[in-house]
């Protein structure tokens, strides 16, 4: 059921469209923490503050961010209009991190729909987006494309907006 809006089903989409997502998120050494420790990561340039601001000649102003972290917040960003109804993710390709990510950068999303198609149920259909994300000073940080299956509204508007009523 869509949550936040009715505009997310299959019909709803088409190649071409472009979404400036309208949430940002700001990141935090929690963030990066969290996800470091959950994959067992070990590199000390994004937990060891001096590791990270020696290293490459005092390149970098703090810890880096771990590349999934970045993606899953972009992604995140993206779902409240992309993928809100979706069933389930069938791949995510052609990931680039293309620039440092820093607790307390603010990351913002864009999307543009590259493909529709019918998916392998009759209640659902496949879109692949290509997603961007930028910083607080609009550099561009990751890209990639997702694709997803997602409800068809013919089959599913009705119930989804029964869903979670009491009937006598």
């Amino acid at each position: 059921m869509a949550v936040t809006g009715r505009n997310n089903y299959f019909e709803s989409f088409s190649v071409g469209q472009v979404y400036d997502h309208a949430r940002g998120r700001t990141v935090t050494n929690w963030d990066n923490y969290a996800m470091c420790h959950m994959s067992m990561n070990t590199a000390s340039a994004h937990f060891d503050l001096v590791a990270s601001t020696t290293a490459m000649d005092g390149r970098f102003r703090e810890r880096l961010v771990l590349g999934p972290c970045t993606l899953t917040i972009v992604i995140g960003l993206t779902t409240e209009d992309m993928s809100e109804n979706a069933f389930m993710d069938i791949a995510v390709t052609g990931i680039r991190l293309k620039g440092p990510v820093f607790q307390g950068d603010t990351l913002y999303a864009r999307s543009e729909v590259l493909a529709l198609s019918d998916a392998s149920r009759p209640d659902a259909g496949l879109m692949r987006y290509r997603f961007t994300g930028r910083n607080q000073d609009g550099i561009e940080v990751a890209t990639g494309e997702r694709t997803v299956m997602i409800k068809r509204a013919a089959f599913w508007a009705e119930k989804d907006m029964n869903f979670g009523k009491i009937t006598a």
